[in-house]
């Protein structure tokens, strides 16, 4: 006769997986639904095409004309602002009056360089296609089962990014595939930190997390293809394009962050939420640098403590978001990865109500945002970051009280 503990993890058991077909099931209901939004937008001349049948000027345009640029043996002209509008004019054949800059290191314009040797369309779609697959690939690991599918293409940023035409699922496979390998294959999981540097801001608390935890190996493995990235580049592309790319900072920075060019609003940052709010950029940068520091001590904290794996990881995806004030909402497919760690902690021990409600206006919050018009990408983050804190200090009080019954 089975006792009852093995009748309490019989029913935990049972109950995570009737959790995770429902969580399935209306996962893969807002997939589908984002295939429609899609066919929609694409038979409307909303995205990819226009109403004409010309190529709709998407954010991918960037690289595109970056990718062109690096091509035709002047990729320095990347950073040249008026030469790269121009040539993302010559991409989608027409005017348009939106400017998509390139602001990424010149290691990046390797890859720039290769989807731009299609044909536009095509490049876009190939852009999409490809970088999604470390994104289902890392989110299909951590869950466990191909569940892990239908939960990131399910996740809202995730249509924000396809209609964008963006990198969120660049970047959210490669800090999934960091923390996914970490333990089991630190080489490994350095290789995919040390590609991240194409976006640096994202990897601020990386460092942070593997030197409290002491995984010099993964650090290891990170620098060294970070140092090789660059020295390849500039073999291949010479110092002036470096040169092009630190002189064009403080101008990006500028518009962006001190004129708001791009829109304070459309930033999912603190740094945003401030200066949307009114408030002066010094005073925005201030108030975003405490609230790095903070990040970065939590996570130096929580990475040296026995909380689980799970929750470490789900706090460092999630807090690596609160610690970069450039950010937009389809960076949020990083916020993805961190769902996964969570659900994949949470389902066997039984998912608690303010769990599924938190997640349900995750969702919705992000759903809104072309309607809303503000920070609903903070406010996500901040509700992930409050019910990974719960479990961890639920976690922590549970090994606590089994010390003390051990003893």
């Amino acid at each position: 006769m089975p006792g009852p503990k093995n009748v309490v993890l019989d029913s935990r058991l049972r109950g995570s997986e009737r959790a995770r077909r429902l969580i399935a099931t209306i996962c893969l209901a807002l997939a589908l639904g984002y295939l429609v939004i899609l066919a929609g937008a694409l038979f409307t001349g909303t995205w990819l095409i226009d109403a004409e049948g010309r190529p709709i000027a998407g954010d991918f345009v960037n690289v595109y004309a970056a990718g062109r640029l690096t091509a035709d043996g002047h990729p320095a002209l990347a950073y040249d602002w008026v030469i790269h509008k121009s040539m993302e004019i010559r991409a989608v054949g027409h005017g348009f009056d939106n400017y998509y800059g390139w602001h990424y290191p010149p290691h990046f314009l390797f890859v720039a360089a290769v989807v731009s040797l299609l044909p536009f369309i095509a490049a876009s779609l190939l852009w999409l296609g490809a970088t999604a697959v470390p994104y289902l690939a890392a989110m299909r690991g951590i869950m466990g089962d191909r569940s892990g599918y239908i939960v990131a293409l399910a996740f809202p940023a995730a249509l924000w990014n396809v209609t964008a035409g963006q990198n969120g699922f660049l970047t959210a496979g490669l800090i999934g595939f960091t923390l996914l390998l970490l333990e089991r294959r630190p080489v490994l999981a350095g290789i995919c930190l040390g590609l991240l540097s194409y976006k640096p801001h994202f990897g601020l608390l990386f460092p942070v997390a593997l030197i409290a935890a002491g995984h010099w190996r993964a650090l290891g493995s990170a620098t060294a293809v970070v140092a090789a990235l660059l020295v390849v580049s500039l073999a291949v592309f010479g110092t002036e394009t470096w040169v092009a790319f630190f002189a064009s900072m403080p101008k990006m920075t500028d518009a962006v962050m001190g004129q708001g060019l791009a829109g304070f609003g459309r930033l999912q940052s603190v740094f945003g939420f401030l200066r949307t709010l009114g408030w002066n950029e010094k005073l925005a940068w201030s108030a975003q640098i405490v609230v790095a520091l903070a990040c970065m001590t939590t996570i130096f904290v929580l990475w040296r403590s026995r909380v689980a794996y799970e929750l470490k990881a789900a706090a460092l995806a999630t807090l690596a978001l609160l610690a970069t004030p450039y950010l937009y909402i389809y960076d949020y497919a990083v916020l993805a990865i961190a769902v996964a760690f969570l659900l994949r902690y949470a389902l066997p021990r039984g998912m608690i109500t303010a769990e599924a409600a938190g997640l349900a206006a995750v969702a919705a919050l992000l759903l809104i945002y072309p309607y809303a018009k503000m920070q609903v990408g903070l406010a996500t983050a901040l509700i992930v970051a409050a019910l990974v804190a719960w479990r961890a200090t639920s976690d922590h009080l549970t090994t606590l009280r089994s010390a003390a019954v051990d003893r």
